[in-house]
């Protein structure tokens, strides 16, 4: 299966758009494309793609519609629009349904509960801080790798108690587990499954060391995970599969988040200056560079049963696809959506974390993060100034950005 195909265009017949093509979010020009379908064809059939044929949803309400109906849109079977190699299954909590969808989530949720949060937060100021105060003032150099990266892959680190030393593995295992065909990047299936076993033989020897670990006083994923009924008789490729949940949901959305927020008050000037006068706004920007930028551009779902869904008839078996990076910018449901915008009236309303049973478990972590590291980042610089065009990643996916050339200016 390849996954680089002819990109969709607005002008051809309707029926014929495909807006799987990882090439068109790599360019970053998906936005006509998708408000055509919002105007005219909001619950879309493709028939024809790289990826079989799918359904898509593109406005906001029918998105938040499927997100929290998942007796008649299952999870079983993966959330990406594409399909895993039928030889290298591993399932993790987002890919199932209740009662042991719900079971293991809670399993794990302690590492995110408020009071947890609470003591995380002095440790991520600590962290941010050194992160800036090594940054070159004054030279060119990519955001993202000394500054998106590291910040998330140290928090990561910490919430599994993972070796400090080695955590850029964990960036690896996540660019891995999201740069496959299937999720519409290149990496063949074989690469991706050496990589990934080198990723479960390391925790699996965690796991045999956490399981000596008292919980009440570890709370970190995989004590968490070691010790609960619900997850402690996984198998390995269960584990797996929840590790690497795990894992993308703690580096991918905060990653390119803290890029996508550089990027936005470069391009929204008058957004950076209203910061600039006034850093109280950092928490409703937050949550709007979560929505401006979304990190993961869709969900999928398969239908469970024959459903007539806005006049649409899905049948069972049918994928079904959210995409969430289009309900964010409907003009329906937010105002002046493609406008990055700090003080935004609303600024949660937004589709990033999704809904229902399977709304984000980390986007508290995940904006405190942020939050802190902008305080930060006002205390030290005038501007993050990006001085050249962001790479992005090719992936219908995650929403990446691989290079932002920046240049700090500090505080005069």
């Amino acid at each position: 299966m390849s996954a680089i195909h002819t990109p969709s265009t607005v002008s051809e017949d309707i029926e014929k758009i495909d807006v799987s093509d990882p090439l068109m979010f790599q360019r970053d020009d998906f936005r006509d494309v998708f408000k055509r379908l919002r105007d005219e064809a909001p619950v879309h059939y493709c028939e024809d793609s790289p990826f079989g044929p799918y359904w898509s949803v593109t406005r906001f309400h029918d998105i938040m519609a499927v997100d929290k109906n998942h007796q008649d849109f299952s999870s079983q079977g993966g959330v990406s629009i594409g399909n895993r190699s039928a030889d290298f299954q591993a399932p993790n909590f987002i890919s199932m349904d209740p009662p042991k969808h719900d079971l293991q989530r809670k399993a794990v949720t302690g590492v995110v509960a408020p009071m947890n949060l609470a003591k995380l937060e002095p440790l991520i100021r600590g962290r941010a801080g050194a992160i800036l105060d090594a940054l070159p003032v004054g030279e060119e150099f990519n955001w993202v790798e000394s500054v998106s990266i590291e910040l998330t892959t140290q928090m990561l680190a910490t919430i599994f108690d993972f070796p400090f030393e080695d955590r850029r593995k964990l960036t690896a295992w996540s660019d891995l587990a999201t740069s496959s065909v299937a999720t519409g990047g290149t990496l063949p299936d074989e690469a991706r499954r050496e990589g990934l076993m080198e990723c479960l033989n390391e925790f699996t020897a965690l796991w045999q060391e956490r399981l000596n670990w008292d919980p009440a006083e570890h709370n970190d994923l995989i004590t968490l995970m070691a010790h609960n009924p619900a997850t402690r008789d996984m198998d390995p490729m269960e584990y797996l599969g929840n590790l690497i949940l795990l894992i993308v949901g703690g580096n991918d959305t905060t990653r390119n988040s803290i890029s996508g927020g550089v990027l936005g008050l470069n391009q929204y000037p008058q957004e950076y200056d209203k910061l600039k006068t006034n850093p109280g706004l950092i928490p409703s920007m937050i949550p709007e560079i979560i929505r401006w930028q979304t990190p993961l551009t869709h969900m999928r779902r398969v239908a469970s049963r024959d459903v007539n869904f806005q006049g649409q008839s899905i049948k069972q078996g049918d994928k079904v696809v959210m995409w969430y990076i289009s309900g964010n910018r409907d003009e329906t449901a937010i105002d002046d959506p493609e406008r990055f915008w700090i003080d935004r009236a609303n600024p949660r309303h937004h589709l990033s974390f999704g809904f229902g049973i399977h709304r984000c478990m980390g986007n508290r972590l995940a904006e405190m993060q942020l939050r802190v590291l902008w305080e930060e980042i006002m205390q030290r610089f005038e501007s993050v100034e990006v001085v050249g065009e962001p790479v992005r990643v090719a992936s219908n996916f995650v929403r990446g950005i691989a290079e932002l050339p920046v240049r700090v200016h500090p505080l005069s």
